[in-house]
């Protein structure tokens, strides 16, 4: 015996590592001439946890939080203070054309001339009825 005493007063308590520590003891390593269980021993950390997190790394599971950053902002009247004229209008050959139908809505032209405007997610067995009532 060397004289040496260990008091142990409980539990041991699980240490909590957070994403910054983690993210810099694996980039440690990861340094020219550097062994993990280097690392390990030098913080009081398993070697297996090392691995856990390098893997994690490189998965993307665990990444630094982004930095919010703000965005410049100009303020600009809502309204013009004089009316645009609008550009001239040439002579067009081709009629002109529709607005796009917004996001999600179908619209089904007929031979007859009729149209039928229909959500994306309509009873198809209920267009078909509506589809057949119009072509008579």
């Amino acid at each position: 015996m060397d004289g040496v005493v260990e008091i142990i007063t409980g539990r041991e308590r699980r240490r909590r590592w957070s994403t910054s520590e983690k993210l810099r003891l694996v980039a440690e390593t990861h340094e020219a001439g550097t062994t993990i269980g280097a690392v390990a021993a030098r913080h009081g950390v398993c070697e297996s946890l090392l691995f856990t997190w390098r893997r994690q790394v490189r998965e993307g599971v665990l990444t630094a939080a982004e930095t919010p950053m703000f965005m410049p902002v100009h303020m600009i009247d809502a309204a013009p203070r004089t009316a645009p004229t609008p550009p001239p209008q040439a002579a067009c050959p081709f009629p002109a054309a529709r607005p796009a139908a917004p996001s999600g809505l179908i619209e089904i032209e007929l031979g007859n001339g009729r149209q039928v405007r229909v959500g994306s997610d309509v009873n198809l067995a209920a267009l078909r009825r509506v589809l057949a009532a119009l072509r008579e």
